[in-house]
């Protein structure tokens, strides 16, 4: 994947900078590897800094309206200052860490709508900087966030949309300045229980936390639920018993509120084939289209 501008901040004649990704795709917690390939234009000059950040578009409330915008959630300074001659070409490696609360954008191939994210990249010249272009690059579930996909897959229910909220969850650790939901549509079978789940992860280095919320037009209202395991547990975690166990547990409770689940016994689970249908119907391609380049192009200064 490459992306390339000429340096508008100097003009017509100065550098320009390509960023060459490995391969677009990684992992939350995984590592984003490529060079960063910088041609001098027709004058020596003296390049303070090149640095790689992390983009997304958050949703936000502004009064009482809401919006949206692009956050920088992760920013890596990937060269120190150097001197480029003109006409020079210069190759900086790097390797970039992608925080473990990064949100999916796509799940077995099959992109998420609503999320867009990129990888900008800075060059600092003098006082003058350039955030270059703006490119996508997709993240992947992880084994345990996949098994708990495939879990509500197996379940029946299908994928609506997918966003990220700018604001912090209550009770959790969360790094971000946004959190990620995940909305999913109810089977008839649970029709009584809930008409809508929204699902967010968050997760880090030892385990992640499963934030179940859901929605009921009709009746109670929303009620919680949080499921953690380890990313060893996650591998043998009965993923369809704890979330099917959560959902019954709904049809019977009188009152409205939150309610909070721990840790659930072990068993079996997969639906790949189901998760991924689920994904694949509930999103139009070209509309995943239209919003990223939307969002990118947007970004243009």
């Amino acid at each position: 994947m490459i992306f390339k501008r000429m340096l508008g901040a100097l003009g017509v004649g100065g550098p320009s900078v390509d960023t060459v990704l490995v391969s677009p795709e990684c992992r939350p917690g995984g590592v984003l590897a490529g060079e960063v390939r910088v041609l001098g234009g027709d004058l020596d000059v003296d390049i303070t800094e090149v640095t790689l950040g992390l983009v997304a578009r958050v949703e936000y409330e502004h009064g009482e309206g809401e919006g949206s915008g692009q956050v920088e959630f992760h920013r890596v300074r990937v060269s120190e200052g150097f001197r480029l001659a003109a006409a020079e070409r210069l190759e900086i490696p790097f390797r970039l860490a992608v925080p473990w609360e990064t949100p999916i954008t796509e799940v077995y191939g099959q992109p998420l709508r609503g999320m867009a994210m990129g990888v900008r990249t800075e060059l600092a010249v003098a006082k003058a900087v350039d955030k270059g272009d703006l490119d996508e690059f997709v993240v992947s579930p992880i084994s345990g966030q996949l098994r708990v996909l495939d879990a509500l897959a197996h379940l029946g229910f299908r994928f609506k949309s997918a966003d990220l909220e700018h604001g912090r969850i209550h009770g959790s650790v969360q790094e971000l300045p946004f959190y990620q939901e995940i909305e999913f549509q109810a089977p008839p079978a649970y029709a009584g229980q809930a008409d809508e789940i929204e699902l967010t992860f968050m997760t880090d280095h030892a385990g992640f936390e499963v934030i179940l919320e859901a929605d009921k037009r009709s009746g109670r209202g929303d009620t919680l639920a949080r499921l953690h395991s380890t990313h060893e547990a996650a591998e043998d975690t009965d993923w369809i018993g704890a979330i099917g166990s959560w959902l019954e547990s709904l049809g019977s409770r009188h009152h409205g509120g939150h309610g909070h689940h721990g840790d659930h016994g072990h068993g079996a689970g997969g639906a790949a084939v189901g998760v991924a249908a689920g994904f694949a119907g509930g999103m139009i391609a070209a509309e995943i289209v239209d919003e990223v380049g939307d969002f990118f192009e947007g970004d243009e200064e």
